[in-house]
């Protein structure tokens, strides 16, 4: 099966000390480009991330976001009164009181401010580290699986297109005595045209290098083959972008020749329609991964 790279995915938890959340966006690219943020706290699992993706995207511009919300409650139980310092402004407070007959009045919540007097203590996430990383391999799989349904849409639209060409190709295989017979009367009237007299094996040996020329059954063959291969690559359980890339040059090669072959109408009819069929799948198959 086949898999786009254009996909979106998020995935939250619930952790003792906030909420984690993941949000995941990939876009097609020629390699795997990843765009990570994380915050300050979760910086040391960057290397585990960035392989993680490694083992399970192949190619794609990623976009991964890490967002953490602290809950309010447990942030405000790790803050602390430096001891030390407030007996210090304590005794200057009252100091001052004394050199000023009792007047002055402290202001606590003022005092709050006061550098380094309220301590906010550094708390351990190695919990919240452990939990976003299990997190991740769940949007990992989301991302995967986006990938997979987007894929089956682009190999659903390639499946018909690819039957469109068979049905192209069974047309001009349809056409082929009367495009024969056609120019083998088209090079008489020519030949019966002319004053002079040909020797009667002469016409046949024209005819036959004529018909050799403009034969389209090779061109034919090698776009039934591009198409069996399509479908058989299609349905590999690998990263096959490339691969299908390369064939959508080959059928269009084949389209071409067969333009530049076109002895009738339906000829070239034909090949018009099969690079307007070709040309529909090579735009999606640049999301494939």
């Amino acid at each position: 099966m086949i898999r786009s790279m254009t996909a979106y995915a998020q995935r939250s938890v619930q952790t003792r000390r906030g909420r984690l959340t993941w949000e995941l966006r990939s876009v097609n690219q020629r390699y795997l480009e990843l765009s990570l943020r994380l915050p300050e706290d979760f910086r040391q699992l960057e290397p585990d991330i960035r392989q993680a993706f490694k083992q399970r995207l192949n190619r794609g511009k990623v976009e991964a976001g890490l967002r953490f919300q602290a809950d309010a409650v447990v942030e405000s139980a790790d803050l602390k009164l430096n001891e030390t310092l407030a007996e210090s402004l304590g005794r200057l407070v009252r100091q001052l009181g004394r050199h000023s007959g009792g007047a002055a009045e402290p202001d606590m919540v003022h005092l709050l401010s006061w550098p380094g007097l309220v301590i906010q203590e550094r708390p351990d996430f190695e919990t919240e580290r452990a939990a976003a990383v299990e997190l991740l391999d769940a949007a990992l799989t989301a991302l995967v699986e986006a990938r997979a349904q987007e894929g089956a849409a682009i190999a659903e639209m390639i499946g018909a297109r690819l039957d469109g060409i068979e049905v192209q190709i069974e047309q001009v295989r349809a056409h082929l005595p009367e495009i024969r017979s056609a120019l083998d009367q088209r090079f008489r009237d020519r030949l019966a045209a002319l004053d002079s007299a040909v020797e009667p094996g002469r016409i046949e040996q024209e005819v036959v290098l004529q018909l050799q020329k403009l034969d389209v059954d090779e061109e034919l063959d090698r776009l039934g083959v591009h198409v069996a291969e399509i479908r058989r690559v299609m349905n590999l359980d690998e990263p096959v972008g490339r691969r299908l890339d390369f064939l959508m040059q080959e059928l269009n090669r084949e389209a071409n020749t067969l333009g530049s072959k076109a002895a009738v109408v339906e000829t070239g009819q034909a090949a018009v329609e099969l690079k307007v069929l070709i040309e529909q799948m090579r735009e999606q198959i640049q999301n494939v991964e």
